[in-house]
């Protein structure tokens, strides 16, 4: 595992993987939850099967792909059903971003974990570093009425259903604003790159 992890979140809509390309274009391993929880429910695998017991047919489309639309429908609207389905993705999750964090050539990662805030950092004891992409939740609403499928509603029930703005800035150990242009990323990637390159050595230096 590198020795130093950076574990990047932020709200729905909020622009993490922006953020993480940004830091990749500096040659930084970025290990994705939004990825890992893509592969953990392809056909085959056991998160699949669980979900389908849990959920029934309704959330299995005719090709035996998972049906992301309807369950997330199900899952915004019964925090039940949500906790339900976190307690079968979230384990798989975790080892599959452990795992790529393993194998990274770069002198610290990036872990990507958009509900970092929901599952509580002790759930994540090998992140040193937490930085979280924020904005306005007015801004994150429109940018999400902006996806296909998501009317006002559904928008503001996705956003309520997540951490509050407060709770993930509390965790917070660095802050990006991404309220502006994809542009006005570059400088504080940039800037935080070095640092965390500089504790990623001191870190390294010292053994922790």
């Amino acid at each position: 595992m590198s020795n130093y992890i950076i574990g990047l979140t932020g709200g729905i809509a909020a622009g993490k993987t922006a953020v993480s390309n940004g830091f990749a274009a500096h040659g930084i391993t970025v290990a994705d939850a939004d990825l890992a929880a893509r592969d953990v429910v392809a056909p085959g695998q056991p998160a699949l099967a669980a979900i389908a017991e849990r959920f029934g047919a309704r959330v299995i489309q005719a090709d035996g792909q998972l049906d992301r639309a309807a369950l997330r429908r199900i899952v915004f609207a019964d925090p039940q059903a949500r906790r339900a389905l976190e307690a079968i993705t979230h384990p798989a999750i975790r080892a599959a971003m452990i795992q790529q964090c393993q194998q990274a050539n770069s002198a610290y990662a990036i872990a990507a974990i958009p509900l970092l805030a929901e599952a509580g950092r002790h759930q994540y004891p090998w992140i040193d570093r937490v930085l979280v992409i924020d904005l306005p939740e007015a801004v994150q609403l429109q940018r999400l009425m902006s996806r296909d499928g998501i009317d006002a509603a559904l928008a503001q029930s996705m956003i309520d259903a997540q951490a509050s703005r407060a709770d993930r800035l509390a965790l917070a150990d660095d802050v990006i604003d991404n309220s502006g242009s994809p542009v006005e990323l570059e400088a504080p990637i940039a800037a935080l790159h070095a640092r965390y390159l500089a504790l990623a050595a001191e870190a390294g230096a010292t053994g922790l």
